[in-house]
Formats: structure tokens, C-alpha cells, sequence
């Protein structure tokens, strides 16, 4: 019987999922090959364009440098010393060699390089803090705690005690203990001080404000010979004391 006599419709044929594996219609496959060449394309010219404008564009440039944290030295000395080319391409500035050249100045002890975009490169200066001065070759040097020289003048500063050894530098012993030792004295000490002599790295001399010489001998036990000093300004109670022996913490020597 037919399909119209049973009054049956027949069934529609399943669909299938295309086998796995099965090639992809040629229309299909060429649209999605034009989608990766499309996607390719515009990552390749993003690249281009972004590596354009760090690199050859006048964009994104050195136009200023700035400079902070200085005193002793000038801002001009010290954009002379970075060496920064105006007009050089941001990212290809190498701060660690400009950070180099800076620290070569004397008054630098430290110095860090920060980029500023767009166009801005400021230098951190941290200068040396001069502790002591000593006297040569007619004028004033002025000296940090780690014996270098940092600054030049032709009368004595102020506030900085005189500095008195055979050999005044960086490399010298006797200078070392002598700023270490004044590195170690408390401000209501050092405040006091107008002269420190080593004759050597065993045997420093401090000269105090009103007279008093304090015989400190090594830079080793700062603690225990600042301690005995404070006793002795204690217990004098008015009594001048015009030398304190504090070279052996043990035994206090006074007169």
C-alpha cells in the first residue's frame, strides 16, 4: 500500500554528524585560511607600528633631563657626566651606563636613572655627606665618611671638625679609624668636636670644645667609651677635666 493509503507518513531520515575526520567543504576551509593570513597580518603590522613608534618615531624621545638631590655638585655638572643625547629613542637609553658615568663624580655617591614618558629623564643624585676637613696644598678638603674627598674650599667650613693624619684618603688606615670613630660619636659628642687626629688606626685623639682632650685610641668599643664619657661629664659635677683616657675601657684614665 502507499503512503497516502495507510494514512502513515514515513519517517524522516536521521541526520549524521559528518564522520570525524571528514574534509571540511573547499569553501569553508578557504574561508578560514583567509582568517588566519587576516589575524596574522594585523598582529604583524600592530608589532610593526608599536616597535615604530618606541624606536624610529619622534614620539616617545628624550626631550628633557631632570635632576634632584643635589648640592655640592651642580645640575649642569651632572647632566654633562650622564652624557644623554637629546632625541634618543626612550627605550633604548641604557640607565645603567648613564647611572655609571653619574657615580664617577666625586660629590655622587649614589645615583639611580628613572624614565619619564613620555619624554623625561630624571637623575637621583645621592651625594656624599662630608664628615671632616682637612688642610693642604692652601686650601680645605672636605671628606666623607669613607675618606674620599667631595668638595674643595679656600677657608674652613663650618661645622666639621679638622681632620689631622699623615696621609688623609680613602686607602689610609689612620684616616679610616678616625672617621669611624666619628661616625660612631653621638650628636650631643660630635657637636662638641673641633679636631680628630690618628697617628694611626690604633691611636685617634679627639679635640673638644672648651679644652678637653679625649683619648680614644682604636675605632673598635665605641659603645663602652661613649659611655664612660657620659659618666665622667656626670660625676665631674663643674670639675674641669682636661684629658679622659678611654683608649682601654677597663681601666679610665683622668686628669
Amino acid at each position: 500500500m502507499t503512503e497516502a493509503q495507510t494514512g502513515r507518513r514515513a519517517s524522516p531520515e536521521p541526520e549524521h554528524d559528518p564522520e570525524p575526520g571528514a574534509a571540511e567543504p573547499e569553501g569553508r576551509g578557504r574561508a578560514n585560511r583567509w582568517k588566519v593570513v587576516f589575524v596574522t597580518l594585523l598582529v604583524v603590522g600592530a608589532l610593526g607600528a608599536v616597535s615604530w613608534v618606541l624606536l624610529g618615531s619622534r614620539l616617545l624621545v628624550v626631550r628633557h633631563v631632570e635632576v634632584t638631590g643635589t648640592r655640592l655638585a651642580s645640575a649642569d655638572q651632572v647632566v654633562a657626566a650622564a652624557g644623554i643625547d637629546l632625541g634618543t629613542p626612550m627605550v633604548r637609553l641604557r640607565t645603567g651606563a648613564v647611572r655609571d658615568r653619574v657615580e664617577r663624580l666625586r660629590e655622587v655617591e649614589s645615583a639611580a636613572i628613572e624614565r619619564r614618558w613620555p619624554g623625561t629623564v630624571r637623575i637621583v643624585v645621592r651625594e656624599r655627606e662630608p664628615v671632616a676637613v682637612f688642610r693642604g696644598g692652601g686650601g680645605y678638603h672636605l671628606l666623607d665618611r669613607h675618606g674620599v674627598t667631595v668638595a674643595d674650599e679656600e677657608s674652613r667650613p663650618a661645622g666639621l671638625p679638622l681632620l689631622t693624619v699623615a696621609s688623609p684618603g680613602p686607602s689610609d688606615r689612620a684616616t679610616l679609624a678616625a672617621l669611624t670613630v666619628l661616625s660612631a660619636l653621638p650628636e650631643r659628642l660630635s657637636g662638641k668636636l673641633t679636631e680628630v687626629e690618628a697617628s694611626g688606626p690604633e691611636a685617634v685623639t679627639l679635640y673638644m670644645a672648651g679644652g678637653q682632650t679625649v683619648v680614644w685610641g682604636a675605632a673598635e668599643r665605641a659603645d663602652e667609651k661613649v659611655r664612660l664619657l657620659d659618666a665622667v661629664r656626670r660625676t665631674a659635677a663643674g670639675r674641669a677635666v682636661r684629658t679622659v683616657d678611654v683608649s682601654s675601657p677597663e681601666v679610665l684614665k683622668t686628669k
